[in-house]
């Protein structure tokens, strides 16, 4: 109790403490101001991968979202065009703005004709660059896998693209 205090004055007093530290265990108790989302998109571009790790930073379409998102995760191999799935968290960093930090990243082939086009375009496949993936493209739509795959030979169908490409 303090000097000269009533103890009317010393019990007020002690209830404002408690409620006081009540409600600072409140707001440490609270749910994190970052709570999980789910998001899914399509890679536009892969900006950094690490193979050793894993560790990337994507530029992705996701569904819901005008622009294109940054995303941080890690993919032991991932292109561009290929669809992701990743549950994470969003994040404001001081130097690259807004950014999709994801804690599970789950990455699908391109079933899209879209996503098709990007993928082929990126490099996977020794000879055919973004030109010859919008032919092929346009040739055979989502079956271009199956082409690629399966029949080689009716590849050289398609304007400019011969033997130096398979």
């Amino acid at each position: 109790m303090l000097k000269g205090a009533s103890p009317d004055t010393a019990l007020e007093a002690d209830q404002e403490a408690d409620a006081a530290l009540m409600q600072t265990s409140a707001q440490q108790n609270r749910t994190p101001a970052n709570p999980t989302e789910v998001l899914a998109g399509l890679v536009d571009r892969v900006t950094f991968h690490n193979p050793d790790n894993g560790f990337c930073v994507l530029r992705v379409k996701a569904r819901g979202q005008r622009d294109q998102i940054t995303v941080l995760g890690h993919a032991a191999m991932i292109s561009a065009g290929e669809f992701i799935q990743a549950s994470g968290i969003w994040v404001n960093d001081r130097t690259h703005g807004v950014q999709f930090r994801a804690a599970f990243l789950k990455v699908t082939a391109p079933t899209t004709v879209e996503g098709i086009e990007k993928y082929l375009g990126s490099g996977m496949i020794r000879g055919i660059g973004p030109v010859y993936a919008k032919k092929l493209v346009r040739a055979f739509g989502v079956a271009v896998f199956d082409v690629i795959e399966q029949e080689p030979p009716r590849l050289r169908g398609v304007s400019r693209c011969g033997r130096e490409a398979l």
